[in-house]
């Protein structure tokens, strides 16, 4: 079928979005009808060669939507179904799956290079060359063919557009707090960078029972966001928390802290486990160019005091679970979707909605199809 997506042809070039051919799901796969996707920064930092990933490729990986289209031995999904895309899809049998560790699926050696699980050919077709899709999904497009392993079944009175945020910002953000830093009740978190990952491990911090929740952000609006979104105070940096947080504590400083700022560098990593405690835990969220080899860290600090340093990647959790008990903190009022997003766009206007990213002018923009 016929279609328009979002490409990136080249590094450092903005999206093009263009006529592309779009093929039949083959076995294992479905074709779905998206509704809406999220502006995530990674898919920026594509762009900027920050992160590798196949060229050239349709971007996007947070999305929702409604299967139309069913390959053979599809067993899980049928057309009408709703589904939400994990941009980690998971399995079920590899040893991380059968493990509970889905989210380190096997899968995840192939979802940067972007070609089809089924047989590493794309399904995606423009100006006589096949192209990748982000994450394997490529939501920059009203429609996808996918892996039924990358979707997961959710509830028909959920909205898609608000569902699509838990593909991956949400998710990542909430399970930093939870999962990986295992914020509990009368901690207290520094949350470094509020955009739409960061915004979400305050919300998952709050959930949890945080008793202090300090957000760091340069961009007043994103401070502003991030207290409304259940922070008690926040600072334009690392530097402004030290003295607040001594204060808060008591010299103690904090429990947890989360760093989840766009891009990551090396020094960046000594003030984080500055504001950590004895036995706390620091948990790293942020992208890291592959060149980052080297970090600043007082070694002796992080030995002595028992500190942890955790990495993530999508918030240590299991897709096929852990995306629908988000949807259901969604329902029952506890964890807010809707507040998330700035400002919606068309397709037409993704560079648009990364411009107003990159400024510090929205949380999170949307695509709506």
């Amino acid at each position: 079928m016929k279609t328009t997506a979002a490409v990136l042809w080249e590094v450092g070039q903005q999206w093009s979005v263009e006529d592309v051919e779009l093929d039949d799901p083959l076995p294992g796969e479905v074709r779905v009808r998206l509704a809406a996707s999220g502006l995530c920064h990674s898919d920026d930092h594509g762009v900027k060669g920050d992160m590798p990933i196949g060229l050239p490729i349709v971007g996007g990986h947070e999305g929702a939507g409604v299967v139309e289209e069913v390959g053979a031995g599809v067993t899980r999904l049928k057309p009408g179904d709703h589904i939400v895309m994990a941009f980690m899809p998971a399995c079920g049998h590899c040893r991380w799956c059968a493990s509970g560790n889905s989210v380190l699926c096997d899968y995840g050696a192939v979802i940067m290079a972007g070609m089809p699980i089924v047989d590493g050919k794309p399904r995606t077709h423009a100006r006589g060359q096949g192209l990748a899709r982000m994450s394997l999904l490529g939501t920059f497009s009203p429609y996808a063919v996918v892996h039924q392993d990358s979707c997961v079944k959710i509830d028909d009175d959920i909205p898609l557009e608000l569902a699509s945020l838990v593909g991956c910002g949400v998710a990542t953000g909430f399970g930093a707090a939870v999962n990986r830093a295992q914020v509990g009740p009368g901690d207290t978190v520094v949350v470094v960078g509020c955009g739409g990952v960061g915004s979400s491990a305050i919300q998952g911090s709050r959930i949890a029972g945080a008793e202090v929740i300090v957000a760091v952000d340069p961009v007043p609006f994103r401070r502003q966001q991030a207290e409304l979104l259940g922070a008690t105070h926040s600072v334009a940096s690392m530097e402004e928390a030290m003295p607040l947080v001594t204060e808060l504590t008591r010299g103690v400083m904090a429990d947890k802290t989360i760093m989840t700022a766009s891009l990551m560098s090396g020094d960046m990593l000594m003030p984080l486990m500055l504001l950590t405690r004895k036995g706390g835990r620091a948990c790293l969220t942020s992208v890291a160019p592959p060149t980052v080899t080297n970090v600043d860290v007082v070694l002796v600090d992080v030995i002595l005091s028992q500190k942890e340093i955790v990495g993530n990647v999508f918030g240590g959790c299991n897709p096929h679970a852990d995306l629908p008990r988000l949807l259901s903190l969604y329902k029952r009022g506890e964890l807010k979707l809707k507040e998330l997003i700035t400002k919606t766009y068309r397709l037409e206007q993704v560079n648009e909605g990364y411009d107003d990213l990159l400024s510090g002018t929205i949380m999170r923009g949307m695509i709506t199809f």
